[in-house]
């Protein structure tokens, strides 16, 4: 059975925000076809984690990762996560629901965002 794997992000009271995370999403799920992609926001936007998880559940999907796109570990990640985790956990019994580091503290991402910021310096960004 296919694994599911949440994108989630903070959220915005400006629709817009979500754009780009929905166009990572759709660039995931073109990678891993084979596997359930959504997009999970902690407030303001929906759908909620709670509601990507539970639309996972709805599809028999048994193995969830949720993946933080934060930068780092700040209060939502140290306190809001793991609650909403262990929730989810307590209402899904049958259901591995694990989360990773945040997409910021991945060396490889580190290494992106420092490509991108130093083609900046060239003229031909400009």
């Amino acid at each position: 059975m296919a694994a599911g794997l949440i994108l989630f992000a903070h959220g915005s009271r400006d629709p817009g925000w979500a754009e780009p995370l929905e166009k990572l999403a759709a660039r995931v799920r073109g990678v891993a076809p084979a596997h359930e992609v959504r997009t999970a926001f902690l407030e303001i936007m929906p759908p909620n984690l709670r509601e990507a998880v539970g639309s996972l559940a709805a599809k028999g999907i048994r193995s969830v990762r949720v993946v933080p796109i934060f930068f780092g570990q700040g209060g939502h990640m140290r306190r809001d996560l793991p609650t909403l985790i262990e929730e989810l956990r307590a209402a899904h019994p049958g259901m591995s629901i694990e989360s990773v580091q945040p997409a910021g503290e991945d060396d490889g991402v580190l290494e992106a965002i420092v490509a991108y910021c130093v083609r900046q310096l060239s003229s031909e960004s400009r």
